[in-house]
C-alpha cells in the first residue's frame, strides 16, 4: 500500500483523538452527525432510530473478538447484502483487512485503561486510485437497543457495525448503500481490479469445457488472494424470492474456497478416485443454505471420510455457508464477479505485470475538437471526441488486462443523480509512429471492444500482437460528463499516455525549419511472390518505409515468401515533393538482402482503395521489375488534421 493516505473531510484521527482525552470527552462526529441526514438521503424515510455506543449496548466491547472470520457478521435491515459478502471475502484476508482497519490493536477498547478511550476509529478505503483514511466515532444505529445493520455473530464485537458506518459516511448515508455490487466493496477495500462474468450468457452451466476453464481461473485468483461473489439476477422474479433448492434472489453470496475433492481410495501405485470440482459459499443473513446435492447434511457427504470433511470445514449447522459442486453452481447461479490482486511486486514467484495509472474525465465542448464525450462506437461522428490513450505492446506478443472505474456516483443520490453510467471502451491498433489525436477510422483496426456496463468498472483481458495501440474510453451514450480511472497492466511497460495535440505544434523551429504542409498514411498489407532466400523456398521478410529523414520498420515475418505485414505509419511532410518509398527486405544473421521497392509520390489525388504494386529495384519507378507484389493502402490529406 503506498505510504500516502488521503485523509476524507481533512479530519486527522490522532489530532481528534488527544483533543477528546484531553478534554475527557467521547467523539461525536460533526462531519457525520448522530441524525436522519446520516441515514437517508431521502427525506420521505423516517425510522424511529436511537444512536447508541457500544458501551450502552454489552459491557465489555471490543473491535475484534477472537480475530477476524467469514462468519462473524449478519446483514440487518439495510439491503446491502453486497457489502456484506465483500466483508465476508475481507475477512479471509488478514494481510487485507489490516490495510482497511489500520492498527487494530491500537483502536482497540483497553479494559485496563478505559480512559484511553475516546469513541473515535478510522478506516481506510482504495477509493479512485488512492487510499483515503475515514474517521468516525462509534454511535450506531439501534432499534429496542438492537444494531438494526450490519452486526456481529458476538454481541460485544463491533468492527463489522464501525466500518459499515465509515463506509455509509463515505456513500452521504446508509440509506445509500441500498443496493450494489459486491466487487465496487472489494476494489474499494483493496484496490483491486473487477471483473464481471454473465454465466447464462457465457453459457457456463452447459459447455463442459468453458465451464472448467472457468474453475481452473477462478482458483487460481482464490489461490492468488483474489475475492469472488455471485448472485441470481431476477427478472421476473421478486428480489429475495427463494428458489427450490434455498438460493435467494437477486442476493450476494461471497465465495469462501474452491477445492478439488477426490473420492476412492489411494492405492500403492495408482489413485482410483473421482475427482469433484467444489466451491463454498456464505449468505450474508448467516442462515439460508442450499439444499441440492453436497448442502450440509446430504447424502453425498458420507462418501467423504471424516478427516476430509473436518479438512473442508463442513458443519451441519444452519449457518449460511455450504458447498455445492462448481457445475450446480454455474447451473443455479447467474452472475459472478471477481476482483482480482494484480501482481505488480518484483520479488514474487508469480506472474509480476507493469501497471500504468491514468485519471480522466468525459467532458462536453459545444467546439468538435474541445469536446471529450463522444458516446460509443455506434456513435460514428462523435466516437473520436472521446479522450484518446496511447500504449505499446513491445513483444512479439502480450497478454493485456485494463480496467476502467468511473467514479463512485453514491454520493450524487440526494440530487438523484446516484445511478452508475454505462461506461466501456475501445482498443485500436494504429500506425506505429502515431502522436496525435485521431480524426478518422481509415487504416486502423479495430482489435477489441469491451464489454459496456453500468456498473462501476468494467474489464478485459486480451493478447495484443507488438505494436502502437490506442484505448478509447467512452460513455455509451455522448454527452455525459464524469471522471474516471484507466488502469492498464502489461507484462513489459507499455508508456501509456493521452494523445492531447490534434497536429504538429506551430513552433519558432517551424519558420527556420519549416512546417508540415500535408499528412500520408500508408498500411501496407501483404506481400507475394517474393524471390526466395533459403534452401527450404522460404524468406524471413520486413518493409521498411520511408519518407523524407524519417523511416520505420515492421516485425519480420519468418519462413515466408507471401508475408501478411499490417503494418501501418503516418508521416507528417514537409517537402511534398518527396516521394515514399516501401522496401522490402530478407533479415538474415550477417547482412540484410534487398529484395525491391514500390516508390510512391503520396499525393491527394492518388485512389484512396488499396492496391496492388509490382516490386522493383533499386533507382525509382523505371527501375526493372523484380520478383514480387506488395498490396498498400495510402491516404493523403492537405488538412493535417483530417486523419
Amino acid at each position: 500500500m503506498s505510504s500516502s493516505v488521503q485523509l476524507f473531510r481533512d479530519q486527522r484521527y490522532h489530532e481528534l483523538k488527544g483533543q477528546c482525552l484531553q478534554q475527557g470527552i467521547l467523539f461525536e462526529d460533526p462531519e457525520f452527525p448522530a441524525s436522519d441526514e446520516s441515514l437517508y438521503y431521502d427525506s420521505a424515510a423516517k425510522g424511529k432510530v436511537e444512536w447508541k455506543r457500544p458501551k450502552d449496548l454489552c459491557e465489555d466491547p471490543h473491535l475484534l473478538v477472537d480475530g477476524m472470520s467469514s462468519h462473524d457478521f449478519h446483514q440487518g435491515k439495510l439491503g446491502n447484502c453486497w457489502f456484506v459478502a465483500a466483508c465476508s471475502c475481507l475477512a479471509l484476508r488478514k494481510s487485507l483487512w489490516q490495510q482497511v482497519i489500520p492498527d487494530y490493536n491500537e483502536q482497540e477498547w483497553d479494559p485496563k485503561n478505559p480512559r484511553k478511550y475516546a469513541g473515535i476509529f478510522r478506516f481506510r478505503f482504495w477509493r479512485f486510485g488512492e487510499w483515503t483514511e475515514v474517521v468516525v466515532d462509534d454511535l450506531l444505529p439501534t432499534e429496542n437497543g438492537e444494531l438494526i445493520y450490519c452486526r456481529s455473530n458476538v454481541r460485544n464485537e463491533f468492527w463489522s457495525a464501525l466500518l459499515e458506518k465509515a463506509y455509509a459516511k463515505l456513500a452521504g448515508s446508509y440509506q445509500a448503500l441500498d443496493g450494489g455490487c459486491a466487487a465496487e466493496a472489494l476494489v474499494d477495500f483493496t484496490g483491486a481490479v473487477a471483473e464481471s462474468i454473465n454465466l447464462e450468457e457465457g453459457k457456463y452451466g452447459e459447455v463442459i469445457s468453458e465451464q472448467m476453464k472457468l474453475f481452473e481461473d477462478l482458483m487460481k485468483v482464490y489461490k492468488r488472494g483474489g475475492f469472488i461473489s455471485c448472485s441470481i439476477s431476477s427478472p421476473g422474479r421478486p428480489s429475495e424470492a427463494e428458489t427450490e433448492k434455498g438460493l435467494i434472489v437477486g442476493h450476494a453470496y461471497s465465495v469462501t474456497a474452491i477445492r478439488k475433492l477426490r473420492l476412492g481410495e489411494s492405492l500403492v501405485f495408482s489413485f482410483k478416485a473421482e475427482k469433484l470440482f467444489m466451491i463454498r459459499l456464505r449468505n450474508p443473513w448467516g442462515k439460508k443454505e442450499w439444499h441440492g446435492a453436497w448442502s450440509d447434511s446430504s447424502e453425498e457427504w458420507k462418501k467423504v471420510s471424516d478427516s476430509e470433511r473436518k479438512n473442508l470445514g463442513l458443519t451441519v449447522e444452519n449457518d449460511g455457508e455450504f458447498w455445492m459442486t462448481f457445475e450446480d453452481w454455474c447451473k443455479n447461479f447467474t452472475d459472478v464477479d471477481i476482483c482480482r490482486t494484480v501482481n505488480t511486486s518484483c520479488f514474487s514467484l508469480h506472474k509480476t505485470w507493469e501497471k500504468e495509472m491514468i485519471y480522466g474525465a468525459w467532458a462536453k465542448h459545444p467546439e468538435p475538437l474541445l469536446n471529450r464525450s463522444g458516446g460509443c462506437f455506434d456513435n460514428k461522428e462523435t466516437f473520436l471526441q472521446n479522450p484518446q490513450y496511447l500504449f505499446d505492446v513491445k513483444k512479439a506478443q502480450d497478454k493485456v488486462l485494463v480496467s476502467l472505474q468511473q467514479e463512485d456516483r453514491r454520493k450524487y443520490k440526494k440530487e438523484g443523480k446516484g445511478d452508475n453510467i454505462t461506461i466501456g471502451f475501445e482498443i485500436l491498433k494504429v500506425e506505429d509512429n502515431r502522436r496525435y489525436r485521431l480524426h478518422k477510422l481509415t487504416v486502423q483496426e479495430r482489435v477489441a471492444t469491451s464489454p459496456y456496463s453500468n456498473t462501476r468498472s468494467v474489464f478485459l483481458r486480451r493478447t495484443l500482437q507488438q505494436g502502437r495501440y490506442v484505448l478509447v474510453p467512452t460513455t455509451y451514450i455522448p454527452g455525459v460528463p464524469t471522471k474516471f480511472i484507466l488502469r492498464l497492466y502489461t507484462d513489459v511497460p507499455s508508456k501509456l499516455r493521452e494523445m492531447k495535440a490534434d497536429r504538429p505544434k506551430m513552433t519558432c523551429w517551424s519558420l527556420l525549419c519549416g512546417y508540415p504542409r500535408r499528412v500520408t498514411q500508408i498500411k501496407v498489407h501483404s506481400a507475394e511472390g517474393l524471390q526466395k532466400q533459403d534452401r527450404s523456398g522460404g524468406a524471413d521478410p520486413y518493409v521498411l518505409i520511408k519518407c523524407e529523414n524519417q523511416s520505420r520498420r515492421s516485425p519480420v515475418q519468418h519462413d515466408t515468401t507471401s508475408p501478411i505485414f499490417n503494418t501501418q505509419v503516418i508521416f507528417y511532410r514537409k517537402d511534398i515533393d518527396s516521394p515514399v518509398t516501401i522496401q522490402v527486405w530478407n533479415s538474415s544473421l550477417l547482412r540484410d538482402r534487398f529484395l525491391g521497392q514500390a516508390v510512391l509520390a503520396a499525393s491527394p489525388g492518388e485512389p484512396r482503395q488499396q492496391q496492388r504494386l509490382k516490386l522493383r529495384g533499386r533507382g525509382g519507378g523505371e527501375a526493372a521489375e523484380v520478383p514480387g507484389h506488395i498490396s498498400v493502402t495510402v491516404l493523403c490529406s492537405e488538412d493535417l488534421g483530417e486523419l
